[in-house]
């Protein structure tokens, strides 16, 4: 009587005919491929480090250093120099592109997935925690961001990271200045935690003492130093907020002085040889000599001044300084010396010409009026061009006497023409004395020898005292 009661209805009927139909034909596509679609792999790999990285940092607190409580936090460093220079002597600074990379682990950030490191982007470094390094002495640091933040992160999946930035630093580098311009320096490159002491977080060096530090090949870019090498440290400093881990690098620069040569230390040194040739010339020019040593002294001031423009406002001497100071002072003794000798010339000329020409003078006018007599009577026989001689208005020639009395009144006329002449020969010894300043002065002729030889020996001292002195300073800068 149920079955009786139950017939299927023709709407049902044609309901469920055509779901049978749309199931075989869903079967038949797939027979008629013979193979199922396969998995987009990288697809899946997204997915699963999305959903990784959505589980490591949900409740990650970025706010808390690693192992906090339980253990230090050990960071390791090391430096790639990009590019070393330029070094500011006035400003006693340096600049310095690296590529500064720091490593940590995190255990907060294990995970397990397809791959063992993670390349990520600068993004998540905002969303972890990182260490908070800063340089100790440095001046202004430039995080470079174009076209993106150059900055690398890497997780790996023990939880070790390794991030990597690019920075130009200009950092302080102390100079001592007094071997200027044969001097070296050591320029330091500090670096450590602002605010975790050596309790929460130390540095590392990642690669050693001697391999944590490299410089590119050419990447000094220094015009008046040689980048020697460099060495690495690590210090504490202690303050009044705890003891922190300082890590240390000094780079060892040796000034060339191939600049300040050309530029200084030869006009100097012709610059004294200049007021040197003073010393040859006659004690009585003096306005050569006077221009020589004034325009020497003026070009010692110059250029004294202008070797200081370029460096910093020192208190001290620098060897520079040293070598301009005695070249000034050879170039204005040469000047004294001239003075001196124009003085004492003066002087020898006014004791000549007046205390010793007096001496000289004194006993000889006593016998001037019989002098003056005898050639007052040598006057009256005069020379003629016809050799005669008028005696007493008769004139007779010398060789033409015609007696014996003529022959002895020739003779004593010609006796006495001789006289006159040896008469008015006879200078006053008061002219004589005065030429006598013009001879060449001792003081002179000392100077021609005395200023060379300190001047070359001075020179010979001086750089045998300065050029090398690199073994020692280079001690000196490892010591630190």
């Amino acid at each position: 009587m149920a079955a009786a009661l139950w017939k299927p209805k023709p709407l049902d009927l044609g309901l469920w005919i055509f779901l049978l139909l749309l199931n075989f034909l869903a079967e038949a596509r797939a027979v008629i491929g013979h193979r199922e679609p396969l998995p987009d792999d990288s697809k899946d790999n997204i997915t699963i480090f999305t959903r990784i990285l959505d589980r490591l940092l949900d409740g990650y607190d970025n706010r808390l250093r690693p192992g906090l409580g339980e253990s230090v936090t050990e960071v390791g460093t090391n430096i790639f120099v990009t590019s070393f220079g330029p070094v500011s002597d006035t400003d006693m600074e340096y600049t310095i592109d690296v590529f500064f990379r720091q490593s940590w682990r995190d255990e907060r950030l294990k995970f397990d997935g397809p791959m063992q490191v993670l390349p990520l982007n600068n993004l998540l470094a905002s969303k972890i925690w990182t260490p908070d390094t800063f340089f100790h002495n440095g001046k202004k640091s430039v995080a470079h961001n174009m076209t993106t933040p150059n900055k690398l992160l890497r997780l790996v999946d023990n939880g070790t990271l390794l991030y990597t930035m690019r920075l130009t630093i200009h950092a302080e580098c102390p100079m001592h200045l007094e071997d200027f311009p044969m001097d070296a320096h050591a320029c330091p490159l500090k670096f450590g935690s602002y605010a975790y002491t050596n309790n929460e977080v130390i540095y590392l060096w990642t690669k050693g003492d001697e391999n944590s530090v490299s410089v590119a090949e050419g990447g000094s870019r220094l015009n008046q130093y040689d980048l020697l090498g460099h060495v690495i440290g690590k210090e504490t400093i202690s303050s009044s907020t705890g003891e922190y881990v300082v890590m240390t690098t000094y780079f060892h620069l040796k000034r060339k002085i191939g600049y300040f040569v050309i530029q200084t230390y030869l006009p100097c040194i012709m610059t004294v040889i200049l007021s040197q040739v003073s010393f040859w010339l006659n004690r009585e020019s003096v306005p050569a000599r006077t221009v020589f040593g004034v325009t020497t002294v003026l070009t010692m001031t110059t250029l004294s001044i202008s070797a200081r423009n370029s460096l910093p406002k020192v208190a001290y001497a620098t060897a520079m300084d040293w070598f301009m100071a005695v070249c000034y002072a050879f170039v204005f003794s040469a000047l004294i010396e001239f003075a001196t000798v124009n003085y004492f010339t003066k002087r020898s000329w006014a004791w000549d010409g007046k205390k010793e020409g007096m001496e000289i003078r004194e006993p000889f006018q006593a016998n001037m009026a019989r002098i003056n007599d005898m050639r007052r009577e040598s006057s009256t026989l005069s020379k003629k061009t016809n050799n005669t001689f008028n005696i007493v208005g008769t004139t007779y020639a010398i060789n033409e006497a015609k007696d014996q009395g003529l022959t002895t009144i020739a003779k004593s006329a010609a006796a006495a023409a001789a006289k006159h002449q040896y008469l008015h020969k006879m200078e006053d010894p008061y002219t004589e004395a005065k030429k006598s300043y013009n001879r060449v002065s001792k003081v002179d002729k000392i100077s021609r020898i005395i200023f060379p030889v300190l001047f070359f020996i001075f020179n010979l001292g001086y750089w045998a005292t300065y050029v090398n002195r690199k073994p020692a300073i280079m001690k000196a800068n490892n010591s630190n």
